[in-house]
């Protein structure tokens, strides 16, 4: 599929204009979106994708068109496991919920020049050596071997490489004020700890580009394809955090869906390298007479692989205890030591007492296998205390 000059112009202006539109509308007042507004702009954004998908079957033909929604697809995918990150990231920075906006709106941004660079990068080497496709295929499928590992969904830590080399460098203030990057402390102008946020959200954004890109050019090697795919992927990314964040939990096999994912079209480049060998030691440099995984299967296993996985883990026994036990701690670390708004905390306190209650009633097997139990009982003993010395009514409208 050719592309002219012009719809790639076109095509940046305007995903830059949706990103513009989501700063000056969404961003720039920080506040806690509710679930309704989360819920409609995240579906706008994922209804623009679709017709654009379809605007590229029509126009484009069935074979791109196909394409495009398998990047799409398995992009979506991964991006929900870059969710799963940014809520260890804001949990760990302590980040007041109101103010992780324009974070994570940053981290999009970040994360799409950062993955131009790797599509262009990808595409010069695919065009001058043929071999790269061993090369991506062998990624994915370590990266898949890696997400079976226990401790593989834990690996991509907040306190990465650039955030240590930040810490070091940069001399920010303990506290934040809203979403600003700067503040003013004992008369001097200083940086606050947003932007160390910032910054580990953009370097584990560079991490998860060196397991997306060789995904997506396993399926289709269109560069516009490729591109147009991964920035739908991410736009929409920031109010589906807000969307499923209570939900992330509960998939439990999520791991296990990408790792099937990540591993087939791994299989899939190295069908496709061997179909196109003419690398000397290999079938000595000559093409190997093997079967190619089509667009249409490829579309087919990745969509079956997400819906099993998605119903099994919210059917999952295991994965709602999972998701109750998280809630449990993540609602009260908050209340304690995140949240200063007296109606937020009270929300979070409401919440924490439903959690509670939920905990209460999940059966002793799983009950028992509560990490850190004692830890958590201790945590909860602290968010009542201070939720009585603060007053029953405290974060009440009027």
């Amino acid at each position: 599929m050719d592309v002219s000059a012009g719809v790639w112009w076109l095509t940046i202006v305007g995903i830059a204009g949706l990103l513009l539109f989501d700063f000056v509308f969404h961003v720039r007042k920080a506040h806690v979106p509710t679930l309704r507004e989360a819920s409609i702009w995240s579906s706008l954004y994922v209804g623009v994708a679709l017709l654009f998908g379809a605007g590229v079957w029509l126009f484009g033909g069935a074979d791109p068109g196909a394409e495009y929604f398998a990047g799409y697809v398995t992009e979506k995918a991964l991006s929900v496991d870059n969710l799963f990150v940014f809520l260890v990231i804001m949990g760990s920075f302590k980040v007041p919920r109101a103010d992780q906006q324009k974070a994570l709106l940053f981290g999009i941004v970040f994360s799409l020049v950062a993955r131009t660079g790797f599509i262009l990068l990808g595409a010069a080497l695919i065009n001058t050596f043929a071999w790269v496709f061993y090369l991506f295929g062998l990624i994915l499928l370590l990266t898949a071997g890696n997400l079976l590992k226990p401790e593989g969904g834990d690996g991509r830590s907040p306190d990465n490489l650039m955030v240590r080399v930040a810490r070091r460098l940069l001399h920010t203030s303990d506290t934040y004020d809203g979403d600003r990057l700067f503040t003013v402390q004992d008369g001097k102008r200083v940086m606050t700890p947003m932007l160390l946020v910032m910054i580990a959200i953009g370097g584990t954004d560079v991490l998860f580009a060196l397991d997306s890109i060789p995904a997506i050019f396993g399926l289709t090697q269109n560069v516009y394809l490729v591109f147009t795919a991964t920035a739908f992927s991410l736009l929409g990314l920031r109010q589906l955090y807000f969307l499923i964040d209570g939900l992330l939990d509960r998939l439990i096999y999520l791991a296990y869906g990408l790792a099937a994912i990540l591993a087939f079209i791994g299989v899939k480049l190295v069908l496709h390298a061997l179909h196109e060998n003419n690398v000397p030691f290999i079938n000595e440099g000559e093409p190997v007479p093997v079967v190619e995984i089509s667009t249409g299967l490829s579309l087919s296993v990745i969509v079956g692989v997400l819906l099993v996985t998605v119903v099994a883990s919210l059917a999952s026994p295991k994965g709602r205890a999972q998701n109750t036990v998280s809630g449990v701690r993540r609602y009260a670390e908050a209340y304690l030591d995140v949240e200063h708004d007296p109606v937020v905390r009270e929300e979070l306190f409401d919440r924490l007492l439903v959690k509670e209650e939920q905990l209460r009633q999940l059966p002793e097997r799983y009950r028992r296998e509560i990490r850190d139990e004692d830890r958590l009982l201790a945590l909860l003993r602290r968010a009542h205390e201070e939720h009585d010395r603060a007053g029953p009514s405290a974060g009440r409208p009027v």
